[in-house]
């Protein structure tokens, strides 16, 4: 056994593609490519004189060797971190934190929260990316991205999560739709807006718009909150919005609310991260997000 010419990444490699599952997540996770995840493991197998994976069909597996060594090794390198950053502090961690958020969390907390964080950890990277909810949870599985700051209850085995407060719902249409809807006289039905089916919102203002006097034919879909938001100002319709992304329209004129519509229950938000993932770095950000109150972060 060749150990003194085992280095860290080697380790580090093993454990990635563990926790993603395969060679190609890992490469990504570490800014790498797939050839040099298999050669960096074909290293490790030549230097310990064992076999870590087997293949099965097309995937690979991990051998009981290999999964002792995961479990072995997994402590000690967080330990190492741990112990490096101790003396250097957070203010000395490096490496890319993939950070994943929808729209309303982007518009609610995310620009605070990530100006506090590279004062934090100024040598961190930072790679951003707004989508919806369903998808930031399959890239969060994937391990294309590291923390999600997601709409909806998130239930699954593999994430932790905590709950970050709620945002409320508004009725708002340009003043000139608002009073042709409050009084009734408009000759075609007036369109009304939706985030999309796949959307946690959804499901609760299709309740909503059914329990209102909007008939359902005027209901159309759009997945981006923006663009709906964008709509109704230019008299394009009624919109369901969250506050925090038309306060601004609120205050200025060009969107106000519509009296005696049913009430809308605020949307709960969560972050989450993979339960494997176990690095301070991600641990510290994770933290730090849990704190975190949108009833303030709005405020």
């Amino acid at each position: 056994m060749s150990i003194n010419r085992i280095s860290i990444y080697h380790l580090e490699t093993l454990l990635w593609i563990d926790r993603l599952g395969t060679f190609s997540a890992a490469a990504e996770r570490l800014n790498t490519t797939q050839p040099a995840v298999s050669a960096r493991m074909r290293e490790l197998e030549q230097r310990l004189g064992t076999t870590l994976f087997r293949r099965d069909g097309r995937t690979m597996s991990l051998t009981a060797a290999g999964r002792k060594l995961v479990r072995d090794c997994d402590p000690l390198l967080r330990d190492m971190q741990v112990a490096l950053l101790g003396s250097g502090g957070f203010a000395e961690a490096s490496g890319v934190v993939r950070i994943g958020a929808g729209e309303i969390a982007a518009a609610s907390c995310l620009p605070a929260f990530v100006a506090a964080l590279k004062a934090d950890m100024p040598n961190v990277g930072l790679e951003i990316e707004i989508d919806l909810t369903a998808n930031l949870i399959q890239q969060l599985l994937t391990g294309r991205t590291d923390i999600a700051f997601a709409a909806g209850p998130i239930a699954h085995p593999a994430l932790k999560t905590r709950p970050i407060g709620e945002v409320a719902l508004v009725w708002l249409a340009s003043p000139a739709v608002a009073a042709a809807f409050g009084r009734g006289d408009s000759s075609q039905p007036v369109p009304v807006w939706s985030l999309a089916s796949h959307s946690p919102i959804h499901g609760r203002m299709r309740d909503a718009i059914q329990a209102s006097r909007i008939t359902q034919k005027s209901l159309n879909l759009c997945n981006n909150a923006r663009t709906m938001i964008d709509i109704a100002k230019v008299g394009g319709g009624i919109g369901i919005f969250p506050e925090p992304m038309v306060r601004a329209e609120i205050a200025g004129g060009t969107l106000t609310p519509i009296a005696d519509m049913p009430a809308l229950a605020p949307v709960e938000f969560h972050v989450a991260m993979r339960v494997s993932d176990t690095e301070p770095v991600l641990t510290r950000i994770f933290d730090e997000a849990a704190k975190l109150d949108l009833a303030e972060a709005s405020a």
